[in-house]
């Protein structure tokens, strides 16, 4: 069976997003060309990760290229997204792994979320060189989201990821978990429920 890769070289938009509850949120990454819509889940720390490490590359992009790269030092407001996601929304696959580049000829920043795959091994170095294999194999690997952004649209769409991470529960003072509306058991109390 080949892989399926969902190819967006441009998007018309790339937006980090949620639905339900603070608390009992889904993490979606969605790309969007035409009348085509791509959403796959994921974790909140894998999109505070995803948009950090964005941030992050940009930046070095930025500082090697002597500021001379086509990357805004900040997310442009022109071009800011806070429209919720496409829906319906129909989950492709859960992201196991990502990954970023960025393309000095054409100025554009790479982003690739891979489908989680469960391996079986019946030791480590066996899931190592199972989880190699799968990594190398390009075209029969579990399904992929490829996105190429300019470098704005990546600035823009770190701002808006972080910003939806931040969006949830508030931390609590004492240990920064997040705390629920009936209280929270914080680690720095020795088990102390704190109201919220």
């Amino acid at each position: 069976m080949s892989r399926q890769v969902f190819l967006y070289d441009p998007p018309d938009r790339f937006v980090a997003g949620t639905v339900g509850m603070p608390g009992r949120r889904t993490f979606f990454l969605q790309a969007t060309a035409g009348p085509r819509t791509t959403s796959v889940a994921l974790e909140k720390t894998q999109v505070a990760a995803l948009a950090e490490r964005m941030d992050e590359l940009l930046d070095e992009v930025v500082r090697r290229s002597g500021g001379n790269a086509a990357v805004p030092a900040v997310a442009p407001t022109e071009i800011a997204d806070s429209a919720p996601l496409d829906t319906p929304i129909e989950e492709e696959f859960r992201v196991g792994t990502m990954a970023l580049a960025w393309d000095g000829e054409e100025e554009r920043m790479i982003v690739e979320a891979q489908a989680l795959v469960e391996l079986e091994a019946d030791s480590e170095e066996d899931l190592a060189e199972a989880e190699e294999r799968l990594l190398q194999d390009e075209e029969n690997g579990p399904p992929m989201l490829r996105v190429r952004l300019t470098g704005a649209q990546a600035r823009a769409f770190a701002k808006r990821a972080l910003d939806v991470v931040n969006a949830g529960r508030p931390p609590c003072p004492l240990c920064s978990l997040p705390l629920d509306p009936e209280g929270h058991v914080c680690p720095r109390q020795n088990g102390y429920r704190r109201g919220a």
